[in-house]
C-alpha cells in the first residue's frame, strides 16, 4: 500500500510535470473507483492543472479549483505515460486498469497522463472529483499529518494519553494520525524499540519522545530517499529501505535475530525480539500479548 512518503513522492512527481497543463479528459474504466457524481467527472476537461497536494495517503489535482482527489487504497499505483496520443480506447474490463487521465500535448506533440491501476481482486482505489476536498470523508476525518510543525511531541502525548488501543493499531489509524499504514508502523516501532501491542496508555513520557522521534525520522528519510524518483521506481525503493517490514526469517540489521511475524487485525506484522520485545517472541494470534 502507498503510504505517506510514496504519496509525497508522487505529489513531487507530478507538480513538476502535470501543473500548467490542460487536462483533455479522464476515462474511467473502473466505474466502483468513482466515487462521486456532481461535478461529473467530464467537468475536468479544459481545466489547467494549477497544483497537487497531499492529504494524508490522499492526491490532490487542483485544476482551476475542481479537484481530483485520488487514494491508491492496498493494491493501487500511478503510472506516468510520457505519450498517450497512441493509447487505445479504454473499455471496463477484467485488467488493472481503473482510470486513464490524459493531459494536453507539449511543444512536441506528446500528449502525456497517467493511469491509476489496481491489481487484485479487492477493488478500493477511489476518485473523487470535487470543489473541496474536505468534503472526500477520508480527508474530512485525517488526523494530524506527522511531517507538519504542528505534530509535536507533546501533541503526540495528547494522542496517546489515556488510549487504551494497542500502539500498532494506533499508528494505522488514519483519524489519529494521517498517512501511516502497515509497512511504516513496523518500521517506526523497530526504530523506537517498542512492541507492537504495547497499550499507547501505558507509554512513559520518555517512551513518547522516542516514539515522536522514530515518527518524524522514519517518514522524512522514506521521504528524502524517494525524493526525485520517477513513479514506477517508488516501489523498489520503499522495499530496500524497510529494515522489518516484510522481511520475514531475515535477519535483523540492528543486532542480527531473526524477524518475526505475527497476524495483527487484517494483516500481519513483522518485529524484531531483540529490539523490541525483550526478546520474547509474540503469539501469533490476534490481539495477542507477550507469551508468558
Amino acid at each position: 500500500m502507498p503510504e505517506l512518503p510514496e504519496v509525497e513522492s508522487l505529489t513531487h512527481f507530478l507538480r513538476e510535470r502535470a501543473v500548467g497543463r490542460t487536462i483533455l479528459g479522464v476515462d474511467v474504466v473502473a466505474f466502483q473507483a468513482l466515487k462521486t457524481f456532481d461535478p461529473p467527472v467530464t467537468a475536468l476537461g479544459g481545466l489547467t492543472v494549477t497544483g497537487v497536494s497531499r492529504h494524508g495517503k490522499f492526491l490532490d489535482l487542483d485544476c482551476d479549483g475542481v479537484h481530483l482527489v485520488i487514494h491508491l487504497a492496498r493494491a493501487g499505483w500511478l503510472r506516468w505515460r510520457e505519450d498517450l496520443s497512441g493509447a487505445k480506447p479504454v473499455r471496463p474490463g477484467k485488467g488493472p486498469l481503473a482510470v486513464r487521465v490524459r493531459l494536453a500535448p507539449d511543444d512536441e506533440g506528446l500528449a502525456p497522463g497517467f493511469e491509476l491501476t489496481e491489481a487484485g481482486t479487492q477493488k478500493r482505489l477511489a476518485v473523487y472529483v470535487t470543489k473541496n476536498p474536505d468534503d472526500v470523508p477520508g480527508v474530512a476525518a485525517l488526523g494530524p499529518d506527522p511531517l507538519d510543525e504542528s505534530f509535536t511531541v507533546d501533541a503526540l502525548k495528547r494522542i496517546v494519553g489515556g488510549n487504551r488501543t494497542q500502539i500498532k493499531g494506533l499508528l494505522r489509524d488514519q483519524k489519529i494520525i494521517a498517512g501511516i499504514g502497515n509497512a511504516y508502523s513496523d518500521e517506526v516501532l523497530h526504530a523506537a524499540k517498542m512492541s507492537p501491542f504495547k497499550i499507547a496508555a501505558t507509554l512513559t513520557d520518555a517512551q513518547i519522545a522516542d516514539l515522536h522521534e522514530a515518527i518524524v525520522a522514519t517518514l522524512r528519510e522514506a521521504v528524502e530517499r524517494a525524493h526525485g524518483l520517477a513513479a514506477k521506481d517508488l516501489k523498489a525503493e520503499k522495499k530496500s529501505g524497510l529494515r522489518v517490514h516484510n522481511r520475514t526469517g531475515q535477519p535483523c540489521d540492528v543486532c542480527g535475530d531473526t524477524i518475526r511475524e505475527v497476524s495483527f487485525a487484517d494483516s500481519s506484522l513483522q518485529y524484531c525480539p531483540t529490539c523490541q520485545t525483550g526478546g520474547k517472541p509474540l503469539a501469533d494470534r490476534r490481539l495477542s500479548r507477550l507469551l508468558k
